[in-house]
């Protein structure tokens, strides 16, 4: 038995170091780039982008009801999604039909489906605010750095603009609109953080599959090497100091980089081992965790809050008049045709993350109806009842935000399903903003939890999170360095004669 358990161990540091070799550098880039990654993010457009850089829309130049404007379409059916904005400089319809859209001039009906390049260049201009005299164009036609992910793949060709400051627009020749924006500033965040840290290299992640089975690979290994680690410290610590170095009692016996690679493991190999298997979580190894059944469930829900199809013959007032109904400080950058439980109504959006309900018939207000959103969700939820419902006016365990930009106060609803479900809804626009069953949350503390630290008490009270996830990046960089240095050593025993010849 004593012998069965000295194998063992003999087992484990075998692999443990040839994995390590494999792997520290690795580990390392990961530490060192999850503290670029707290602050700087991977360049990406938010719908709060557009919005934020989308002109006032001028009311007075509305000409066009929805339903004239999407009759020049010419479509028998009715759109999923409306929305009224501007679009090179005038306001302008989109219509929406499950992934495709079309936009239609709310002035002249004229629908618009080419974007030719003068067009693409007064957009990238009036996106940057730059004059467009002094942008350098390029046509996008394959992945680059910036345009890799998939989801940019149906917007090809793209047109990229550069100007002289570093800002680098990208618009679409599909939709016409901003689909990538990049600067200087940006671009280096993504270089030293997200890029190395999501293997976000080019020519990797514009194959989707095998980028996926290598992180996941990579992370899992990560993890076994960890574990490997953790067992092999564990089984050589001795409590009572039965070592000796340098003539004195030792808990451990080993000296120099070897030894402090084994404090560094006992105190923070668990970290290290907990960061790999979650950040393999990110990528969804294992699907069972989001629940099989939580699509039709949410979607149930959402249908019921919406109360139907949109039907344009329903806003018998027009955006124009709905807007008049504001007043003039309120500065509205884009309109959406809504439904609440069947009753048509403007959701309205401005600056600063304002937003207002015009119903076709009612008064202007602020949000829905908070206990009528209740109403809905307990009727569509039978056979299971309300369980728990209240108003949530600060993040929580499972609505958390580091960045503060999801929407408060939200409504929380637990269902009296086995799942024990739980959603979060905005009343602002009546939808379901987050949402859990026991399966997702259990994903949710193994993965954004354990990778995260999004903990609210600590986002709270911050920069309490940032000194304590700054120490414990640096802690697992310390761990990584004495790995590369161990590392260098194993190789230089192994091969060293080989390669460099005897000595």
């Amino acid at each position: 038995m004593f012998h069965a358990g000295t194998q063992l161990k003999k087992a484990l540091i075998v692999v443990h170091r040839w994995m390590g070799v494999s792997l520290c550098l690795l580990f390392l880039t990961w530490f060192a780039s999850g503290m670029v990654l707290m602050y700087w993010d991977y360049p990406a457009v938010s719908e709060a982008d557009r919005l934020s850089r989308a002109p006032v829309l001028d009311a007075a130049a509305i000409r066009l009801s929805p339903q004239k404007a999407y009759a020049r379409l010419q479509m028998e059916f009715q759109p999923d999604r409306v929305k009224l904005g501007t679009f090179d400089g005038r306001p302008a319809y989109r219509f929406r039909f499950g992934d495709a859209e079309s936009i239609v001039s709310a002035v002249d009906g004229q629908t618009l489906k080419e974007f030719p390049p003068e067009m693409t260049l007064r957009i990238a201009s009036s996106w940057t605010g730059q004059p467009p005299a002094d942008a350098k164009m390029e046509e996008n036609m394959e992945e680059d750095q910036w345009t890799v992910s998939g989801e940019f793949q149906d917007l090809r060709p793209m047109r990229k603009y550069s100007w002289p400051d570093g800002e680098q627009v990208y618009v679409s020749t599909v939709t016409g609109d901003v689909e990538q924006y990049t600067t200087r500033a940006s671009r280096m965040g993504a270089y030293f953080g997200a890029i190395p840290h999501w293997l976000y290299f080019t020519p990797l992640r514009k194959h989707s599959s095998a980028w996926a089975r290598i992180a996941i690979w990579a992370s899992g290994l990560g993890t076994v090497a960890a574990l490997c680690g953790i067992l092999i410290g564990i089984s050589t610590y001795s409590p009572s100091k039965q070592y000796r170095r340098e003539g004195a009692p030792s808990s451990l016996p080993y000296s120099g980089q070897k030894r402090w690679h084994a404090i560094l493991g006992l105190i923070f190999g668990l970290l290290a081992c907990s960061w790999a298997f979650s950040g393999m979580l990110s990528m969804d190894p294992f699907p069972r965790l989001q629940g099989e059944n939580w699509d039709s469930t949410g979607a149930r829900l959402g249908e019921a809050l919406r109360g139907g199809s949109l039907r344009l013959a329903d806003f018998t007032e027009g955006p124009r008049e709905a807007l008049g109904r504001l007043g003039r400080d309120f500065r509205v950058k884009e309109l959406q045709l809504d439904l609440f439980a069947g009753e048509p109504a403007y959701l309205v959006t401005g600056g600063q993350n304002q937003s207002r309900i015009v119903p076709v018939r009612g008064e202007v207000a602020a949000e829905y109806d908070r206990n009528k959103i209740i109403d809905v969700i307990g009727k569509a939820a039978q056979p299971h009842t309300i369980a728990e419902v209240r108003l949530v006016t600060q993040y929580e365990a499972y609505y958390v935000d580091r960045r503060r930009r999801r929407p408060l106060p939200v409504i929380f609803v637990r269902l009296s399903d086995k799942d024990h479900s739980i959603y979060y809804i905005d009343p602002k626009t009546a939808r379901i903003v987050q949402s859990y069953n026991s399966r997702a949350r259990w994903n949710r503390w193994l993965y954004h939890g354990l990778h995260s630290m999004d903990f609210p008490w600590l986002y709270n009270h911050r920069p309490i999170w940032d000194i304590l996830v700054l120490i414990l990046l640096t802690a697992g960089s310390a761990l990584c360095v004495t790995s590369l240095v161990l590392a260098w050593r194993v190789v230089q025993r192994s091969f060293g004669q080989t390669f460099l010849g005897p000595r």
